[in-house]
């Protein structure tokens, strides 16, 4: 999937006015119309000039696209970054669903992006505003035991001359025990004013849980990678483990190979149903470097009848070969 780069398909400056990206999309409109323009890629560049405007001409959507930053250049290879709509308040918007844009716009604005920040527009004189929508990252820690947290939010916004400005306001919030990645916290009354009498409309944060140094995280249950040296692995041994209540005393069976996984009932996130912590082995080989190390080496290469090359070749038609060898 390649960049886009929105402002030069338009030919307009970051810093350019709502009417200035207005003035500029009809003008390209114009040029490569379809009914108006026959030639080679005429259609092409029509339809890419929509999409580009779709998204400068939004606030939300400009400010969002905005943040990915410079470091990017037409045609580049491109993947979103993970979360990176984190932080940023958007309103309920619908899309109508009449252009089809291209992949790099479906994976910025695509449908997750419209059900997430989507909500109806309401015109009646007495209407609740409109619900806002905003991805917060938390810590691992805050999930484990719950948390009151500041969070910081930027909201884009139009000033009076029409440039793109971004307004920043700093909630406090209660994150519950055990939230999950992707679940959402409402904020009663802190979304849009209404119209009239009408209440204001309600704030989701949706959860996103920032990368553990130990623990990762797959719904409610934790993963966890454990070195153990091969004597452990191939005998059998009682071990120390981290686990988000402390540390336990972990079994390994002897025998164990390299990414066996062990299963610990009810240690991932809490909750009615608690998730599990899964430790995957990784057996850590000493290092040869010193004399006595090496020694060792060489008398295990010595004694131990191992191939660990033997099944495969075997599979492959060489096994007599490779032994051979």
């Amino acid at each position: 999937m390649e960049y886009k780069d929105y402002y030069e398909i338009l030919g307009v400056e970051k810093t350019a006015t709502q009417d200035e990206i207005k003035r500029a999309y009809r003008k390209l409109a114009r040029k490569y119309h379809p009914d108006l323009n026959k030639e080679e890629g005429a259609e092409d560049k029509f339809k890419e000039g929509g999409e580009a405007n779709e998204v400068l001409s939004d606030p939300e959507k400009r400010a969002a696209y905005d943040q990915l930053g410079t470091s990017y250049r037409p045609g580049q290879d491109f993947q979103p970054p993970p979360d990176w709509d984190a932080g940023y308040e958007f309103s309920g918007r619908d899309g109508d669903g009449a252009h089809e844009f291209s992949d790099f716009f479906e994976s910025l604005f695509g449908r997750e992006f419209q059900q997430q920040r989507g909500g109806s527009s309401r015109t009646q004189f007495h209407a609740k505003g409109q619900d806002h929508h905003a991805k917060v990252l938390i810590d691992l820690e805050d999930a484990l035991h719950g948390a009151k947290r500041t969070i910081g939010l930027k909201l884009p916004e139009l000033t009076e001359g029409g440039h793109l400005a971004i307004r920043e306001r700093n909630l406090e919030v209660t994150i519950p025990k055990g939230v999950r990645e992707g679940q959402h916290i409402r904020l009663k009354g802190q979304g849009a004013p209404g119209m009239g009498s009408g209440g204001a409309g309600d704030l989701f944060l949706e959860i996103a849980i920032r990368p553990h140094p130990v623990y990762s995280v797959q719904g409610s249950d934790l993963y966890l990678d454990l070195p153990v040296t091969p004597w452990e692995a191939a005998r059998g041994a009682k071990v120390k483990a981290p686990t988000p209540g402390g540390v336990v005393d972990l079994n390994i069976p002897n025998g164990s190979q390299q990414g066996r996984k062990l299963r610990l009932k009810g240690r991932g996130l809490p909750g009615k149903t608690p998730g599990d912590l899964y430790v995957t082995l990784k057996i850590a080989l000493p290092p040869a470097d010193s004399a006595v190390a090496k020694k060792l080496y060489e008398q295990m290469a010595k004694d131990l009848d191992f191939n660990p090359r033997e099944k495969l070749m075997r599979a492959a038609g060489q096994g007599e070969k490779a032994r051979a060898k």
